[in-house]
């Protein structure tokens, strides 16, 4: 098929807007990042069902953003890929539609969950209240109606979706000077881009503040306090260093946008208009690494679910904690106080770390001594996490 252009009829098969050498590096770029984006996405999602502590009422949210953009790295990106190889949309009006469509659903999902996320954080640390999973899935089905409803109106006759000015995806129509196009595009960008942002400001704004007028109160200094604030502080900047790669990879595809729809569209060549567009397409692929290196936890899960060998040693500790080892165990911290206290020595092997209480120093320095009769030794064996 031959590509369409913006009005939706059919141009010439060998119209092309970039060098042949161009095509192959977008095509590459995108192909990355539509496969980087479904394996990292894909492995949150498996972390979040094979692993309980995993599973809290915040997370659902995180994985309500990796579920939106695994479906643009299934959906959105194969359209501009094939586009990408063939030099040119060459799909029909139908699909041209759907991928405008998709592509915005899932974006202000994304952008409305990290608000979400904002103000949860908000009413944690500022109000300290705790959100419930009720409150999780409410916040979810009222964050897709809320896409639905506006990615929606285009096909129900306020504005379209149609090609954009690089030809290889389609979007809404920005260059329209219809009234009721242009309504559309003002409420959209309103709605859906600046309201969110500056709720997340303002959130987070309030959030710093108290964490810092906390900090500064020595009635509340002891430890666990210090440790609660540092731990709601390191889980803010996360979300907060999500937020910020949302908005560095989305803004200048927002502002090419504006300048379209204001009358600037004369300074947007092909070559502009493109670059903002993969740019967004790239926020997809950025959230799991965030969480691997910025959650304990989730760094924790990936590593246990990546590594077969851990994964088997925890799981065999899980089935059999308490039964006998027939591995070495190797001493390493042995305290020996006043003759009348029990010995206490510290040991481990492979997959635990067992304390033993001793009555005296001759007893057998084995994890098997759990499974005798002796009442002078005490084995305590302790699992990591």
């Amino acid at each position: 098929m031959t590509p369409l252009n913006d009005t939706g009829t059919r141009m010439h098969a060998d119209t092309s807007l970039f060098p042949v050498g161009t095509y192959k590096l977008l095509a590459f770029t995108i192909g990355t990042i539509g496969v980087l984006g479904f394996c990292n996405n894909l492995l949150v999602l498996a972390l979040y069902y094979k692993f309980k502590r995993l599973r809290t009422p915040t997370n659902l949210l995180l994985v309500n953003i990796s579920v939106s953009d695994l479906l643009v790295s299934v959906i959105g990106t194969n359209f501009t890929l094939v586009s990408c190889l063939e030099r040119g949309w060459v799909w029909d009006t139908t699909t041209c539609v759907w991928d405008g469509f998709s592509n915005s659903l899932f974006g202000i999902v994304s952008i409305m969950t990290l608000c979400t996320l904002a103000y949860e954080r908000y009413i944690r640390v500022v109000h300290a209240k705790v959100i419930d999973f009720p409150w999780a899935w409410r916040a979810i089905t009222h964050i897709w109606l809320y896409s639905l409803a506006w990615t929606g109106a285009p096909l129900l006759g306020w504005n379209r979706y149609t090609l954009e000015i690089h030809q290889l995806g389609c979007s809404l129509d920005w260059a329209s000077k219809d009234p009721n196009d242009a309504s559309f595009i003002l409420l959209f960008l309103f709605a859906c881009f600046f309201v969110p942002v500056g709720i997340m400001a303002y959130c987070y704004g309030n959030i710093l503040y108290t964490v810092h007028m906390l900090r500064s109160i020595e009635d509340l200094q002891t430890l666990q306090i210090i440790k609660v604030l540092r731990y709601e502080k390191k889980l803010a900047t996360m979300f907060l260093l999500m937020i910020f790669c949302y908005l560095l990879c989305w803004t200048p595809y927002a502002v090419v946008s504006m300048l379209v729809a204001f009358g600037k569209q004369s300074v947007v060549s092909p070559t502009v208009a493109i670059i903002p567009s993969v740019f967004a397409k790239s926020s997809t692929a950025y959230n799991p690494i965030i969480y691997g290196f910025m959650s304990r936890k989730f760094r924790r899960c990936m590593l246990q679910l990546l590594c077969s060998r851990l994964a088997h040693l925890q799981c065999g500790i899980k089935d059999h904690p308490l039964t006998c080892s027939s591995q070495p165990v190797r001493p390493i911290v042995m305290s020996q106080s006043r003759d009348d206290r029990p010995k206490k020595r510290v040991t481990f092997n492979s997959s635990s770390i067992v304390f033993i209480i001793a009555s005296n120093d001759t007893d057998t320095l084995d994890v098997s001594s759990k499974c005798s009769e002796s009442s002078e030794i005490n084995v305590i064996q302790v699992r990591p996490l």
